[in-house]
C-alpha cells in the first residue's frame, strides 16, 4: 500500500474487517476459509463466494520457489498479504508459521508487518523447529502469543489470533493423550490472548467435540476424505480451512497436463479451466 493502513480511513476499514472476521466464527455455522497463495488465487476464491481469505504458508513459499518451513520470513510473507488485502473486498488472515523467530520480539515484529499489510487474522504455530523439542513449551509459546497480541493492540486492530498447535502432527502418544495435552495448551494459549485453537492433523470428530468444549473455539483443517463441513460443525468447530490443499490441487493439474501433453499428445487435463476473460476481468482493478 502507498499509505500507512494504521491511519485515517484505512485503519477504520481494517478494524471493520477485523470485526467482520471475528463474527464469522460461530458455533453451528463455521467460517469456511479457503487458502490462497497469490493475488490471482485470492481474487478467484473471493469471487467464488468466500467470506474471507487466508494465506497458506506452504503455497506462498512454493510460489516464491522455496520449500515450506524454510523460513519464508516476515518481509516476504507481509508482501504477499499486502497485495492480497489490496485486491479482495473480504477479510484476510495471514499464516505466519511460528512467527519467523523464536523470541517474542520476533513474533511481535512479524505481527506488526502483516497487520500493517492489511491482515485482520493470523495463524501462529507452536512448532519450534528446534532439535529435540518439536514444540515450544506452552509457557514459552504463551509469551510469544502475548507479544503478538500486544503488537496488534498497539496498532489498534483487534486481530483474530488462531493459535495453532502441532500436537497432532508432531506430538506422540495416543489420541487420548494428545487431546489432554491440547487441552492443557488451549488453557494457556487462551490466557495469553488467543481467540481460537487450530489443530491440523486432527479429524477425529469425538476428539474435536471434546476440544470444542474446552477453553477456546476450535478450528480444523480439512482435505479430501475428511469429515464434511456439516459433521465438523456438529462437533463444534467454528472454522474449517483447507491449508495447502487448493495449491496442491492446482500444481497437480499442471503436472497432469504436462504428462498428458508429453505422453499422449492431448490436452484434456486443461478442460474446465476458468475462462481467460474471466480471470482478466477480476484482476482488472485500479488498486493492483
Amino acid at each position: 500500500m502507498t499509505t500507512d493502513p494504521m491511519t485515517g480511513t484505512s485503519m477504520r476499514d481494517q478494524v471493520r474487517q477485523a470485526k467482520i472476521f471475528a463474527g464469522l466464527h460461530t458455533s453451528g455455522d463455521p467460517l469456511l476459509l479457503p487458502n490462497a497463495w497469490d493475488v490471482a488465487s485470492a481474487v478467484t476464491i473471493a469471487g467464488a463466494g468466500a467470506k474471507a481469505v487466508a494465506t497458506t504458508s506452504a503455497g506462498v513459499a512454493w510460489s516464491l520457489g522455496v520449500p515450506d518451513g524454510a523460513d519464508l520470513g516476515a518481509e516476504r510473507a507481509a508482501a504477499v498479504v499486502e497485495r492480497i488485502a489490496a485486491a479482495v473486498p473480504v477479510p484476510v488472515s495471514a499464516d505466519i508459521e511460528a512467527g519467523y523467530g523464536h523470541e517474542p520480539e520476533a513474533v511481535a515484529a512479524t505481527m506488526t508487518a502483516v497487520v500493517r499489510a492489511g491482515a485482520v487474522g493470523v495463524n501462529i504455530e507452536d512448532r519450534s523447529g528446534r532439535a529435540g523439542a518439536a514444540l515450544f513449551d506452552p509457557a514459552e509459546q504463551a509469551e510469544r502469543l502475548r507479544a503478538a497480541r500486544a503488537a496488534a493492540d498497539r496498532l489498534g486492530v483487534p486481530v483474530w489470533i488462531n493459535a495453532r498447535t502441532d500436537v497432532f502432527l508432531a506430538g506422540s502418544g495416543s489420541v487420548r493423550e494428545r487431546v489432554r495435552e491440547t487441552l492443557r495448551r488451549a488453557a494457556v494459549y487462551a490466557e495469553a490472548g488467543a481467540d481460537s485453537l487450530f489443530m491440523p492433523g486432527l479429524i477425529d470428530l469425538d476428539a474435536v467435540a471434546e476440544l470444542a468444549a474446552g477453553p477456546l473455539p476450535i478450528a480444523v483443517m480439512a482435505w479430501a476424505g475428511a469429515p464434511s463441513v456439516r459433521e465438523f460443525a456438529a462437533a463444534g468447530a467454528v472454522r474449517v480451512s483447507l491449508g495447502a490443499a487448493i495449491a496442491q490441487a492446482a500444481y497437480a493439474v499442471a503436472a497432469r497436463a504436462t504428462a498428458e501433453l508429453l505422453g499422449k499428445g492431448t490436452y484434456d487435463s486443461t478442460a474446465d479451466g476458468i475462462p481467460y476473460d474471466e480471470t482478466n476481468r477480476i484482476l482488472a482493478t485500479d488498486h493492483l
